[in-house]
């Protein structure tokens, strides 16, 4: 991994520095935290102003509808944007992080031209509908069935924890397509459109006060075999490749955003006399440290993606693990500088605070990460 940067690379943060600072001021107020299809509009109008400016899907290929750019300059890109206080993507996320990656490797020519362009347009939004009541970490016990009548899928069960199914227009879902299989081979991967009718859904609100998940509820919900991305009872596989993306890249701008949140908080810490506290100090330093390194496993991970294919390896379960870790440990070390202002649900720090307790659960456990990293890369044998 070379970490030097060439002379197009520092042209091309100079344009993207040149064009954020134009831009950013320009944009619409952000709307209120509860507003749901002014979130959505608001991150849509984001991503379309990306890809008018030729930033959208950046480090895509190019016949995924993306720029097909070199890993470093994404990670200029995620960087500079994150400096500057550019909109995360938001309601973009499943589209833009999971699913658009995985229909980009395992799709067929059609379902790429379908789906991927209105994913970099900013048109339409996707939902993540994975996870089950009764299925906890063990994903692959999901019980959602589908049977095949036609040219159709016939769909009945519920998902939870699905992110922003309130506000999406497509779901990446997973079905089990033959219930004798061993659990792992009888599942498959489909693109379901939320506006089909048996789709019901309910929000789920979480500890910070938030509705961006949900309960979905299917009945006997048609969707076409056409939807199905990879082969009929192959959807685990398709499901790593997903999962790949969403532990080893997915994260990449919240490192850079938890180094900035550690710069203001030792900014915070002089200014009101807890820098004086030298273990304090130490913890600040250590996640200095941390952060430091993660960010250059983050280098690793992303060129280790573009060395094999575009899809992420089982390192990002490293990643994944450490990361979760230390943003939870970044925020407990907020709430010592802040003190009883990180108490206050009105503070964006108590939110985020809140939010870091659900990264050693979300995008799988960090149990189920130990366990890979064992299994996998250690060659431990399997625990009984």
């Amino acid at each position: 991994m070379d970490l030097t940067y060439t002379e197009e690379e520092r042209d091309f943060r100079a344009r993207l520095r040149e064009w954020l600072a134009k831009t950013l001021p320009e944009l619409p107020a952000r709307p209120s935290p509860d507003d749901w299809p002014g979130r959505r509009a608001y991150d849509l109008g984001w991503q379309r102003r990306l890809y008018e400016a030729g930033y959208a899907g950046l480090h895509w290929p190019v016949d995924a509808g993306g720029r097909g750019a070199t890993p470093t300059q994404h990670l200029i890109f995620l960087e500079e944007t994150e400096r500057a206080g550019a909109p995360y993507v938001g309601a973009n996320f499943v589209g833009l992080l999971h699913a658009g990656p995985t229909i980009a490797a395992e799709g067929t020519a059609g379902q790429r031209a379908r789906w991927l362009p209105p994913v970099l347009r900013g048109d339409e939004v996707w939902c993540q509908g994975f996870s089950e009541p009764d299925a906890g970490s063990d994903l692959a016990s999901l019980r959602t069935r589908a049977v095949r009548d036609g040219d159709d899928y016939v769909i009945t069960g519920s998902k939870i924890w699905t992110s922003h199914a309130e506000v999406a227009d497509w779901c990446e879902l997973l079905v089990r397509t033959d219930p004798g299989a061993p659990k792992h081979r009888g599942i498959s991967w489909l693109a379901m459109p939320m506006d089909a009718p048996g789709v019901t859904v309910r929000p789920l609100c979480t500890l910070a006060g938030s509705t961006e998940f949900a309960e979905v509820f299917l009945d006997e919900v048609r969707v076409p075999v056409a939807n199905r991305v990879g082969a009929e009872n192959d959807g685990w596989r398709v499901t790593m490749v997903t999962l790949s993306f969403e532990r080893g890249t997915a994260f990449v701008g919240e490192v850079v955003a938890c180094r900035r949140t550690l710069g203001e908080l030792a900014r915070t810490a002089r200014a009101n006399g807890r820098w004086d506290d030298a273990v304090l100090r130490r913890r600040l330093g250590r996640l200095y440290g941390e952060f430091g390194a993660l960010w250059r496993l983050t280098q690793w991970n992303v060129s280790e993606s573009e060395r094999s294919g575009g899809v992420p390896g089982i390192g990002g379960s490293v990643f994944k693990l450490a990361y979760s870790h230390a943003r939870q440990e970044l925020y407990d070390v907020a709430a010592e500088v802040l003190g009883a202002a990180s108490l206050s649900l009105d503070e964006e720090w108590t939110l985020d605070r809140l939010s870091s307790l659900s990264y050693t659960i979300a995008a799988g456990t960090s149990q189920i990460q130990r366990n890979i990293v064992a299994e996998r890369i250690l060659g431990l044998p399997k625990g009984r």
